[in-house]
């Protein structure tokens, strides 16, 4: 998936990884992939009394990370990886996009 601003006041991100190919079988589930914390329930994964410090990523949100570095793969990932652009901006949003598309 590419998801793009219309203007250039803001960054562009996508993701053309194989993510069904990379779900490891304890996190699969019909049409694709669970998230760790949804199927272990821990905080481990959850993250839900860590600190931004203290919550770092774990073995399957670096393997996601690996297929899609523009997108968030844990809870304070977001800090990383979240922009804010104009209101008013529109977006393109492009499903399964061949790698020329992103040029």
């Amino acid at each position: 998936m590419a998801f793009s601003p219309t203007t250039h006041e803001c960054t562009s991100t996508d993701c053309t990884g194989d993510l069904n190919g990379l779900c490891l079988k304890e996190l699969k589930v019909p049409g694709g992939s669970n998230n760790p914390c949804t199927v272990f329930k821990t905080d481990e994964y959850c993250c839900t009394s860590r600190t931004p410090e203290s919550c770092k990523p774990r073995n399957y949100s670096i393997i996601f990370k690996g297929a899609c570095p523009g997108a968030v793969s844990y809870s304070y990932d977001a800090k990383l990886n979240t922009c804010t652009c104009p209101s008013g901006n529109s977006y393109k949003v492009v499903f399964c996009p061949s790698t020329s598309s992103l040029n």
